[in-house]
C-alpha cells in the first residue's frame, strides 16, 4: 500500500513539476521520499527535487542524494555537470532529435609550429619527447605530459553533440604563417601548408561537433627502421612484389577505449535431490534462481575509424596502452593524424555488446557450471570513455594483381596485412626496391 502511495505522490510531484507549481511539486515530493520503500522511487524524487529549487547548494544535496540510491541515474549525473562547470546548458541537445550534421566548409582553428630560432617547420621526433627542426636541426624539448589523459565522464559526453556527431565536411585552415587558406579532408586534423609548409594540428577543444582527443601513443621510431621492418617481414614471407613500393608513411589512428560497469541480470537453474517421507529414494527437482553478476570492464578498445578497422583490430593487443601518455597536439607536428568517424554513441553500443557476449559466455564456469537459462543485460552502463591515437606506418604491397594494405604497429614494430596467411608465393625481396632509400 505504502509503496503504490508513494510512487502516486512521485507521479504528482512531478506532474506540478513540469507545470512550473514549484512548492506544490515540493510538497508532494518530500512525501513521496518519505513514505519511498525502493531505491527507484528514492532517485527520482531527489532528481526532481534537484528540479524544483534554485538555491545551488539544495540542488547539489538533492542531486547526490539522488546519485547516493542510483549511481547511474543518467539526469542527475548531467545536472550535476552542468552545476560543477563541466557541461554548459546550452550545449545538451534532444536525443531523439538530433541536430543535422553541418554541410559544405568549417572553419576550424590550428595551431602552428615553427622553429622559435630560424622559423623552419618543427616535426615530431619519434624519441617521445622532441620537437626537431627540419632546417637547423635544433631540438626543441616537449614538457612531460602526466598520465595517459583523463578519462571521460559518458554520461556528459551522450548529453551534447560530441558524443554523436563524425567529421562530415572539409575544414578551412588560415595559416598563421603565410596567411593562406586551405581545406583539410574531413577525416585528418593534421596537415603542412600547402605554401610554407608549415605544420597545422586541429584543434578539436573548440568544436561543438567532435570530441579532443585525450591520450595518444608517440610514434617510438622513424622512417628508416619502419622500412627495415617491412623488408624483413617481407623476405620472411617470401613475398615478391609485382612493381615498386611506396615508402610507409607514418600516421595516428584514432582507437575508442570505453570502461563498462552495472550488472548482468541472470536465471539460473540448479538440481536439488531430496528424501520422499517414504524413503522410497531420492526426489530429483529443479530450482530456478534470479540473481545478478557484477560488470567491471575496464578499457575495452575499438576501432573509431571504419576504413582499416578489420586490419588495426588484430594490431590493439600489440599496443601497450598502459604507455600512453596526455594528448598534446605537439606530438602530432609534421606527422598525419586520422579524425574518428565511428562516432561514440555508436562504439559505445558495440562495446557494451562485446562485453556482454564476453561475459555470458564464461559466466556458467564463473558460477560453478551451473545451467545458465536467461540473461539480460538492461542493468549494463557505459561509465567512461578515452579517445586515443595510436601510431601506424602504412603502405600497399602490390601482388596477386591488385594493392594489398600492410600496417605496421608504431611501439612495437610488429606487422599486420590483408595478405591471405597460407599463400604459397615466389622467393624474391622488397629489398631491391627500398635499399637505395635506407643509404645514409
Amino acid at each position: 500500500m505504502s509503496a503504490s502511495y508513494a510512487k502516486e505522490l512521485l507521479r504528482l510531484g512531478i506532474i506540478d513539476a513540469k507545470t512550473g507549481s514549484k512548492d506544490a511539486a515540493r510538497r508532494y515530493l518530500d512525501r513521496a521520499i518519505y513514505m519511498a520503500g525502493s531505491h527507484d522511487v528514492l532517485a527520482e524524487g531527489w532528481f526532481w527535487m534537484s528540479e524544483v529549487t534554485d538555491d545551488p547548494a539544495e540542488k547539489r544535496k538533492a542531486l547526490e542524494n539522488c546519485l547516493g540510491h542510483d549511481i547511474y541515474h543518467t539526469r542527475a549525473r548531467r545536472s550535476l555537470a552542468i552545476l560543477d562547470g563541466k557541461l554548459k546548458a546550452g550545449d545538451v541537445i534532444d536525443p531523439n532529435h538530433l541536430p543535422a550534421a553541418p554541410d559544405g566548409l568549417r572553419e576550424a582553428q590550428a595551431d602552428r609550429f615553427m622553429c622559435p630560432k630560424c622559423g623552419g617547420r618543427m616535426a615530431f621526433s619519434p624519441d617521445g619527447a622532441t620537437l626537431v627542426c627540419d632546417y637547423c636541426t635544433r631540438p626543441n624539448p616537449m614538457s612531460a605530459a602526466g598520465g595517459a589523459g583523463a578519462e571521460k565522464d559518458f554520461i556528459v559526453a551522450m548529453a551534447t553533440m560530441k558524443g554523436h556527431g563524425k567529421p562530415l565536411q572539409e575544414q578551412v585552415f588560415h595559416c598563421n604563417g603565410c596567411g593562406a587558406e586551405f581545406i583539410l579532408p574531413p577525416k585528418q586534423i593534421s596537415a603542412n601548408c600547402a605554401y610554407c609548409d608549415s605544420p597545422h594540428v586541429v584543434s578539436l577543444e573548440h568544436t561543438k561537433d567532435l570530441l579532443e582527443p585525450n591520450s595518444i601513443l608517440p610514434h617510438a621510431f622513424d622512417l628508416k627502421r619502419a622500412t627495415h621492418l617491412l623488408i624483413e617481414w617481407v623476405e620472411k614471407n617470401d613475398i615478391k612484389p609485382e612493381k615498386k613500393v611506396d615508402l610507409p608513411r607514418g600516421i595516428y589512428l584514432p582507437l575508442w577505449t570505453f570502461d563498462i560497469g552495472g550488472m548482468i541480470e541472470y536465471t539460473s537453474e540448479i538440481v536439488e535431490y531430496e528424501e520422499d517421507d517414504y524413503r522410497r529414494g531420492r526426489e530429483r527437482k529443479v530450482v530456478r534462481m534470479t540473481n545478478q553478476y557484477p560488470v567491471m570492464v575496464n578499457d575495452l578498445p575499438l576501432p573509431a575509424s571504419r576504413k582499416l578497422s578489420a586490419i588495426f583490430m588484430r594490431m590493439i593487443p600489440g599496443y601497450d596502452l598502459s604507455m600512453l601518455k596526455a594528448y598534446d597536439p605537439r606530438f602530432l607536428a609534421g606527422w598525419l593524424a586520422e579524425v574518428y568517424d565511428v562516432p561514440m554513441a555508436d562504439a559505445s553500443l558495440d562495446a557494451r555488446s562485446r562485453a556482454f557476449d564476453a561475459i555470458k559466455k564464461e559466466l556458467p564456469h564463473m558460477l560453478s557450471n551451473v545451467n545458465i537459462v536467461h540473461t539480460s543485460s538492461a542493468g549494463m552502463l557505459v561509465e567512461s570513455f578515452k579517445l586515443a591515437l595510436l601510431p601506424v606506418w602504412m603502405t600497399e604491397l602490390p601482388f596477386d594483381g591488385r594493392e594489398h594494405l600492410v600496417l605496421i604497429n608504431g611501439q612495437s614494430g610488429e606487422v599486420e596485412s590483408d595478405l591471405p596467411g597460407d599463400e604459397d608465393n615466389e622467393p624474391g625481396g622488397l629489398l631491391s626496391f627500398l635499399a637505395d632509400l635506407l643509404d645514409d
